[in-house]
């Protein structure tokens, strides 16, 4: 019997899955973070292969049986990046692969058709799109300074700054001070101040999650982190849109996609993206993936051999959590 694997590689996680050739799961492996961007590409492959080995092994399927595998990976995005994975998945005991951009999964696992736009938004941001003729556009994934202004580490570093702002009385007050504190066990914003200055410690991504307690709390600032966040997501939506030409009144789908997307929800960040895309282009809507992005490898790896998923396949990937 023959299997597809799917994996996706983040920044902080990779997960694999095997699947039979209809779509169903049948493993699924986790592993750290396998942006090659970060550690290397020797540190982020060995990630791979931990998360493949532990699928495989939990489907008991031998690495033989594979008939193609698909990666999706954090960092894949320019020819460079490409010359640098390409021979170093090479390694890996599978005949038949490919490998393009995280993104690209989500856009894959959220459409029927493989167009529209896909917006990551995990530790980090991205923003990809597709159109009929086959035109394919990324805007952003590179950080800060090369455009970038979203993605849980920002989001972490703005949790940050304003609680310590607040602290410092350069702001208005904020429950942020409170939470931030007590994140890391301390007493006070002054204690954590000394300590991150006194240690060189960096902002830790956690605190993406502390900005959403506190903004569902009702703390304004932290609502208008949120918010700003959602707004520079649809900046990016909107660039995506514009260069694949679409229509002001076409009607295409946003896939959301990512951790501060997908579990995190804010509703303060959500209406100020959706607000945002909409003032451009009123028939663009936002879809939530309702799957792991892994399941758009899965999708991928499946058009690649010609096969299309069973109807039910996509139910076996609801309900268990990327942990």
């Amino acid at each position: 019997m023959s299997y597809v694997v799917g994996v996706d590689g983040g920044g902080s996680q990779t997960t694999a899955v095997v699947t039979d050739l209809d779509g169903r799961l049948v493993g699924l492996g986790h592993a750290g973070g396998s942006n090659h961007q970060g550690p290397g590409i020797d540190a982020a492959l060995r990630q791979v292969r931990l998360a493949v080995d532990a699928a495989l092994d939990a489907a008991q399927v031998p690495s033989s049986a594979v008939e193609f595998i698909q990666y999706g990976l954090a960092g894949a995005d320019r020819p460079r990046d490409f010359n640098i994975l390409r021979p170093a998945l090479a390694t890996l005991p599978f005949a038949a692969w490919d490998v393009v951009s995280d993104a690209w999964q989500g856009l894959r696992a959220g459409t029927d058709d493989y167009i529209g736009v896909s917006l990551v938004c995990g530790s980090g941001t991205n923003a990809i799109g597709r159109n009929a003729k086959g035109l394919e556009v990324q805007v952003g994934g590179f950080g800060y300074v090369f455009g970038d202004a979203a993605g849980g580490r920002d989001l972490a570093v703005e949790t940050f700054r304003a609680a310590v702002r607040a602290w410092q009385r350069r702001e208005e007050a904020t429950l942020l001070t409170e939470h931030v504190s007590a994140h890391f066990g301390l007493p006070d914003m002054e204690a954590v101040y000394d300590k991150f200055l006194d240690e060189d410690l960096a902002i830790p991504l956690s605190l993406a999650v502390v900005v959403h307690q506190a903004a569902d709390a009702g703390d304004a600032v932290s609502q208008r982190i949120l918010g700003q966040m959602g707004f520079e997501l649809g900046l990016a939506a909107n660039a995506v849109l514009d260069h694949l030409q679409v229509e002001p009144h076409q009607s295409l789908p946003v896939v959301l996609v990512g951790s501060v997307l997908q579990k995190g929800k804010s509703p303060f960040l959500l209406e100020a993206l959706e607000e945002t895309v909409k003032s451009r282009y009123p028939q663009v809507f936002l879809s939530q993936l309702d799957v792991p992005p892994v399941f758009g490898s899965v999708l991928l790896a499946l058009d690649r051999i010609g096969r299309r998923a069973a109807p039910g396949a996509r139910e076996t990937f609801t309900g268990w959590e990327e942990s």
